[in-house]
């Protein structure tokens, strides 16, 4: 991957990260559990990707 497809996918990342966290608030009010930890199992491979792809930006720009 290069410096700008790294880039775009953070960026994408993130905008996925945030509308699920909109998700979750709902779902929480709701009552929806399971979908809950589900959803919040998504958000932790979420960071987990990021901090692939923030270690990879970091040594590109090296």
């Amino acid at each position: 991957m290069n410096k700008r497809q790294i880039e775009n996918e953070i960026a994408e990342l993130k905008m996925d990260y945030i509308s699920l966290q909109g998700d979750i608030e709902k779902l929480e009010s709701t009552g929806h559990e399971d979908s809950v930890r589900k959803a919040e199992e998504r958000l932790a491979k979420m960071e987990s990707r990021l901090a692939e792809l923030n270690e990879q930006l970091a040594t590109l720009s090296n």
